[in-house]
């Protein structure tokens, strides 16, 4: 055995044991109510220092409590990822209390859906501001946690959700597809860019994952942005149990936000060590 191979094999005995994440530190934005809550729970039973960040700031507290009941260690940061001094507030944050920033998950999004002849400037901006702006700047603002001289290198990490929408296209959705179309993009450019400091980057593109962006329109969840109330959801959407009937989707199911969790965990750990500018779609199989 060589000797990078058994240091590899060190590491993930000691990461197995001790979390695959153990003493890490990772920034999770976004959506508490399903797949940045799975996130943040599996990210911190791995032995993650999490820190999560919503807009809803109560509920990101309900979260930071499960967190810490199960015995991990969080910290909440709660504001608008699209606000101009978000970045520098969960930076800064991030590192008086734990000194270091090990990954970054860009998971805050939601979806403001119009046909393309129908969907107003403001619509398709905030679609922008919030799913590459927001990241862009997050990932900046953190730019010297990340470009370190080699003594200082830990396993790093930025991961990018993306969505099928932003690799296909999809009715009703020009804003949000061509937002996330351009997250594979920002990510090769980091990996790139960041690459020679030993940091990863990687897009995670889910399919039909069961949140409350995907329950149907018609139930009435909302959320305010910029002071405007957005619907959210999907006209029509399907109950979980009929979308298991899907053709489209070969494992017939929808998947859920704990599976989608597990996926970027694979990314940010050791065991995608070797995995940069790579999209990795977790869709059940749909569009295969």
């Amino acid at each position: 055995m060589s000797a990078r191979l058994e240091q590899v094999s060190q590491h993930l005995s000691n990461a197995y044991g001790r979390g695959l994440l153990a003493g890490e530190v990772a920034i999770v934005t976004g959506e508490c109510h399903g797949i940045g809550r799975s996130i943040a729970l599996l990210f911190a039973k791995e032995g993650a220092k999490v820190v999560i960040s919503d807009i809803d700031a109560k509920k990101l507290e309900t979260v930071e409590g499960e967190i810490k009941a199960a015995g991990g260690e969080a910290l909440s940061v709660a504001g608008d990822v699209g606000a101009d001094d978000f970045p520098k507030r969960i930076v800064d944050a991030t590192v008086s209390k734990y000194g270091k920033i090990n990954h970054i998950v860009n998971n805050a999004g939601f979806t403001f859906d119009k046909m393309l002849h129908t969907t107003p400037d403001e619509t398709w901006d905030i679609i922008m501001k919030i799913h590459v702006r927001a990241p862009f700047r997050l990932i900046r603002q953190a730019a010297p946690y990340f470009r370190l001289k080699p003594e200082a290198r830990e396993n790093r990490s930025i991961i990018n959700v993306s969505s099928t929408s932003g690799l296909h296209g999809n009715v009703g959705q020009a804003n949000y597809a061509a937002a996330k179309a351009a997250i594979p993009g920002l990510t090769k450019t980091i990996a790139k860019e960041w690459g020679p400091y030993g940091v990863r980057a990687n897009t995670i593109a889910f399919g039909l994952i069961h949140t409350r962006l995907t329950a149907a329109k018609e139930a009435g969840a909302t959320m305010v942005i910029d002071g405007k109330e957005v619907a959210l959801g999907v006209p029509g959407a399907k109950p979980e149990e009929t979308a298991a009937k899907n053709p489209l989707i070969p494992l017939r199911r929808g998947g859920t936000p704990d599976e989608a969790a597990s996926a970027v965990l694979f990314l940010a750990s050791p065991l995608a060590s070797y995995v940069t500018g790579h999209t990795l779609e977790v869709t059940g199989g749909a569009g295969i």
